[in-house]
């Protein structure tokens, strides 16, 4: 028997699909018809329309249903596609689920596994499957039912070991590479989907960990899930469990059909895999023309030639037209076409309606357990639960070492007070602006969830504010006031220390509201740190300290409305100069009210006070910004596309 047979062999010997799984339910058949998707790029500066898909159709039924192809072939693409996670823009086609359209709430309905890991690190194995359970499943089952079944699928997925191990992140060790991937996988399987999408499922995994994912796949579409995911390059003994392959070359299909049939697929159009060659490798050999282990049969010769050099099988462009071209000629495309028509013309005939249930748990159960969950990731993050704190100790220490106790005199009592407040406003600015970092860690994993029906955006954006923008702005701004205000030596007054954190405070989360609409915004860490660094340096610059703003033109002068910086900066000042008096040795004196409405802070009748309106003023403004500016996050979260 030769090594071909004898792998052909081997793949025929799975175990057939149950037309019933063990949860008595069966995985869908999913088909698609003529897809086309074609995107702008350009080439040579000039604008081209590229196709990503070009009439791809297929039928995938419950089983291990494989993606495979070079990079840039358009796996991913498909997948998604089929997923119901892509735009539709430049997309033309149809895709049907047991002969129907695909409803609106696909993605709600069905698991999907994408390819880096989006589970929160700071939980353990139990607690994330559990996160998943208590909104994905709906009020019906009991708190009881749904424990149970997130005990169920741990020990379904080999995870009892670890259960009570936390993932992991950058600063904590978790679980292994393979049980984070399991991991993810386990929170799609919570709501027992018929179908189960994957991308790349096996990327970044060692050669036994991509095989006990795969492994444990085929055995979920044993009991009759519908397994569809892209892969690149698997071995043999991943091959061996596939199923149905679907095989793309620049967005074409070269093949699809059993898996165990490509060999003979490729042996009919003239290529021949070596003895001892992976499959899989030997097909993208041929499609991307590396040819060291393609052997091409000529019947004409009635010889074997080595596919090297200036063979005919070596012909780059000859291969991938005559696969492509040679696969329609086939029964394989024949007997897909079949079916699909089949499929197809049994929608056209089909007139029942499809629903969308909308999101399994409600409003108040989605803001508690997101709130939860957010609650549990702050106290766990070292980053943000003990470097932070103690950092602002550190600043709080260090300003107060520097101004210690200043003095009242004429010539620097005003001056280092203003120069000491606008210290503290350009701190506790900077300050968040690494907090833009820690958003966009969690942006994938929103965009996943909020996408698979987790929660909706607003009880997300609603649980930030309650575990990010309050505990972690409030409680360090609280501490750097206590430590500073009295280390300084500011005015000894109960009410005004109280105005002094108040204002601080609200410039603090003016500053995290800017983090979080720049973190809304860009995709990127660096690019919504730049932003927000940026930003927090043009209201420095019309903060009042660096220029006279009386001074500029008028078209630009509006700009120092929108300073936190200003506001800030006047709201403190305001507060701590009233009524001071400022004299040197010679009895010379200054009014802190004469210094503040020679800088336009404020306005007064008698030079020794004011009306409270213009320090309140600047406090309203800054809570009116925080309001705004957290909007606008709002509505850019709401933005963020959550499909591809």
């Amino acid at each position: 028997m030769t090594d071909q047979a004898i792998i052909m062999s081997d793949m025929n010997q799975n175990t057939e699909i149950p037309l019933e799984s063990r949860d008595g339910v069966k995985g869908p058949t999913i088909s698609f018809h003529d897809l086309q998707y074609i995107v702008k790029a350009k080439e040579n500066k000039k604008k081209v329309q590229k196709y990503v898909l070009k009439d791809v159709s297929g039928v995938f039924s419950p089983g291990m249903n494989a993606i495979l192809g070079p990079t840039g072939s358009g796996k991913t693409s498909l997948l998604d596609f089929l997923a119901g996670r892509k735009g539709k823009a430049g997309f033309t086609g149809t895709i049907l689920v047991n002969g129907q359209k695909l409803p609106q709430n696909f993605k709600n309905i069905s698991g999907y596994v994408v390819q880096d890991d989006v589970v929160m690190g700071t939980l353990t194995v139990f607690e994330n499957l559990s996160f998943s359970a208590a909104l994905r499943l709906p009020k019906s089952i009991s708190a009881a039912e749904k424990k149970q079944r997130v005990i169920d699928i741990i020990e379904e997925l080999g995870l009892t070991d670890c259960k009570n191990t936390k993932v992991g992140t950058e600063f904590s060790r978790g679980v292994s590479g393979g049980e984070r991937k399991r991991v993810n996988i386990g929170m799609e399987l919570i709501t027992k989907p018929g179908v189960l999408f994957l991308d790349e499922p096996t990327t970044g995994l060692d050669s036994s960990t991509a095989a006990a994912v795969i492994s444990l796949l085929h055995s979920l579409s044993l009991k009759g899930k519908t397994i569809i995911f892209s892969i690149h390059q698997p071995r043999f003994s991943i091959f061996r469990h596939f199923d149905k392959l679907h095989l793309l070359s620049k967005g074409q299909t070269v093949f699809h059909g059993r898996a165990e049939n490509c060999l003979e697929f490729f042996a009919s159009a003239g290529h021949q895999c070596e003895e001892h060659n992976n499959p899989p490798d030997f097909f993208l050999d041929v499609i991307l023309q590396e040819n060291a282990s393609v052997v091409y049969v000529s019947d004409d010769l009635n010889s074997v030639e080595k596919g090297r050099g200036g063979s005919t099988a070596a012909n780059g462009s000859f291969q991938g037209k005559s696969l492509i071209s040679h696969y329609k000629t086939t029964s394989y495309c024949h007997d897909m076409k079949t079916e699909a028509d089949k499929i197809l013309q049994g929608n056209k005939d089909d007139t029942s309606t499809t629903f969308n249930i909308g999101y399994a748990s409600s409003w108040f159960t989605q803001l508690y357990f997101v709130s939860k969950r957010a609650g549990i990731n702050f106290i766990r993050n070292p980053q943000v639960s003990i470097f932070q704190p103690l950092v602002t100790v550190f600043f709080a220490v260090i300003v107060g070492a520097l101004y210690w106790q200043i003095g009242n005199d004429s010539t620097s009592g005003i001056q280092n007070r203003v120069g000491v407040l606008f210290f503290l406003v350009t701190n506790m600015l900077f300050s968040n602006a690494a907090a833009s970092e820690l958003f966009i860690k969690e942006r994938v994993i929103f965009i996943h969830e909020s996408a698979s029906g987790y929660y909706r955006v607003s009880t997300y954006f609603l649980a930030k504010i309650f575990c990010d923008l309050l505990p972690m702005r409030m409680i360090p701004t609280l501490i750097y006031c206590l430590i500073s205000y009295w280390m300084i030596g500011l005015v000894r007054d109960l009410a005004k220390f109280l105005i002094f954190s108040l204002s601080l405070l609200l410039t603090t989360l003016a500053g995290t509201a800017v983090t979080f609409f720049w973190g809304a915004t860009c995709g990127t860490s660096n690019v919504a740190t730049l932003a927000t660094t940026l930003t927090y340096v043009v209201m420095l610059i019309f903060g009042g300290l660096f220029l006279n703003i009386t001074s500029l033109p008028l078209w630009i002068r509006w700009i120092q409305y929108l300073s936190i910086a200003r506001l800030g900066l006047n709201a403190l000042s305001a507060n701590e100069l009233e009524g001071q008096m400022f004299c040197d040795d010679n009895g010379l004196c200054i009014n802190g009210t004469e210094f503040l409405v020679d800088q336009g802070i404020v306005q007064s009748d008698d030079g020794d006070t004011f009306d409270v309106w213009y320090l309140w003023r600047n406090v309203l403004a800054l809570g009116v910004m925080i309001i705004g500016l957290l909007i606008l996050s709002y509505v850019q979260l709401r933005r963020i596309p959550k499909t591809k």
